[in-house]
């Protein structure tokens, strides 16, 4: 089994569910603009099988053929925000991880700095 094939077959059931609703939603949108599978297919430059196939949502329907129903209807800017770095969640929690364990090393280091001061002051002044 190849990579891709096995990355389709392990796909969370929530990622499946999304690519499911994306092609309904695609086959609404060429419905509701009344047309056919196959001056549909035409107009992307694809085959009548490769249409049914991304409007039931399979996952091994290139991204370019979603790309293509997505600039059809008019959506494809959307893409470009997919993947931003600004709405990285995963990302953005180790990102205020690692800041909140920086901030408490530098308040530990803060802290053992103050002591280190009074105990040099202490032996300083004699007691």
């Amino acid at each position: 089994m190849s990579k891709a094939s096995l990355a389709l077959t392990q796909l969370p059931p929530s990622t499946v569910a999304a690519l499911e609703q994306l092609g309904a939603d695609l086959a609404v949108a060429r419905l509701r603009r009344k047309e056919s599978l196959k001056t549909w297919a035409q107009r992307m430059g694809v085959s009548v099988p490769t249409l049914l196939r991304l409007e039931a949502g399979e996952p091994g329907v290139s991204v370019g053929v979603l790309a293509t129903a997505l600039w059809l209807i008019g959506r494809d800017a959307a893409l470009a925000g997919l993947a931003t770095p600004l709405e990285d969640r995963g990302a953005i929690e180790l990102d205020v991880r690692q800041a909140e364990a920086l901030g408490r090393e530098r308040a530990q280091a803060t802290a053992q700095a103050k002591l280190q001061r009074a105990s040099k002051r202490q032996r300083g002044s004699g007691e």
